[in-house]
């Protein structure tokens, strides 16, 4: 079942553990977002954010909305160029909307992975190397604090100017 048979009610939390729980409830918490994705991950996740319904939500926010933004944060970015990604090539298309950036070092090694809509849904992983988590369609109190460490760890990094460049 995909995430647009299976809609989320506001305030309902559910457990993720399986590579398709985190795709169903990046999917369900982009499509929630009425301003900005804020996304964490090590490689951007391939078969999570290359997703088709990951990147149709993507793009029906963009184009629904004037000042809409997803900003994503990669700690190994070298592996998903490598990999290839087709949110890369949407943000190369879409680059005055979608933003990577390349974890500075200082963060390198931080343990956890998320997708945040505004500050009010997430789709959290304690541990980024595996899949089991929490996701939550409105919780502001938990999407705000993720969303601190997200906007501290975005400020310290800097652009990854590869996924703007190569044409993979």
């Amino acid at each position: 079942m995909t995430a647009a048979e299976h809609p989320r009610r506001e305030g309902e939390r559910w457990v993720l553990s399986s590579r398709g729980d985190m795709r169903e409830a990046a999917t369900q918490v982009c499509a929630l977002a009425e301003r900005k994705v804020s996304i964490l991950t090590r490689d951007l996740e391939p078969g999570i954010y290359d997703h088709p319904d990951f990147l149709e939500a993507v793009k029906k926010l963009i184009l629904s909305r004037r000042f809409a933004r997803v900003r994503v944060l990669i700690a190994d970015p070298m592996r998903a160029i490598k990999n290839g990604n087709r949110l890369v090539t949407m943000g190369r298309r879409l680059n005055s909307f979608i933003e990577f950036r390349n974890v500075h070092d200082d963060y390198r090694d931080h343990p956890e992975a998320y997708c945040i809509a505004d500050n009010r849904a997430i789709a959290y992983r304690l541990d980024a190397t595996r899949w089991e988590g929490i996701a939550d369609s409105y919780s502001p109190p938990v999407a705000t604090n993720y969303l601190q460490t997200f906007d501290e760890i975005w400020a310290a990094s800097e652009v990854e100017h590869e996924f703007r460049n190569l044409h993979l």
